[in-house]
C-alpha cells in the first residue's frame, strides 16, 4: 500500500513538473510609445523615443532622440528577448547598431552593440 502511495506521489510530481516546464513563454506585446535613454560605457547619456509595432514575433518602427529626427528600427522578440537593429538613412549615423533587451510591457533595458553601454525603454504614459 505505501508503495502504491508513493508511486502516485512520484507521478503526480512529474507530471506538474512536466506542464511547468511546456508552459507557454509570458507574451509581451511592445506596440506603443516607449521614452529610450541610452547610457555609453564611457559616460554620458542620451534620451529619446521609440514607437514600436508588433506583428507576432516580429518589431518595427522608428527610434530617435525626437519625433522629427527618427530612423527606422527592426527586430524580433524570441522568448523573453527582444533584439532591436537599427537603419539609418543614407548619410546619417545612430547610437548603436543593435540592442538586445529584456523585461516587462511596461519596462526593458539590455546593451547596445553588445559592450558599448545600457539602453532603457520605458513605456509612455497616456496624456490624457
Amino acid at each position: 500500500m505505501a508503495l502504491q502511495v508513493i508511486g502516485m506521489l512520484v507521478a503526480i510530481l512529474f507530471s506538474a513538473v512536466v506542464g511547468q516546464a511546456q508552459a507557454p513563454p509570458q507574451k509581451v506585446d511592445v506596440t506603443g510609445a516607449w521614452d529610450v535613454t541610452i547610457t555609453m560605457s564611457g559616460g554620458g547619456s542620451v534620451s529619446g523615443l521609440a514607437v514600436l509595432s508588433q506583428d507576432g514575433p516580429k518589431v518595427t518602427g522608428m527610434l530617435g532622440p525626437a519625433l522629427t529626427d527618427m530612423f527606422p528600427v527592426e527586430g524580433t522578440w524570441d522568448g523573453d528577448k527582444l533584439t532591436i537593429l537599427a537603419r539609418p538613412r543614407s548619410g546619417r549615423t545612430t547610437a548603436f547598431s543593435q540592442c538586445e533587451l529584456t523585461g516587462t510591457r511596461e519596462r526593458m533595458a539590455g546593451t547596445i552593440d553588445t559592450n558599448k553601454g545600457t539602453i532603457e525603454f520605458v513605456r509612455k504614459k497616456r496624456e490624457g
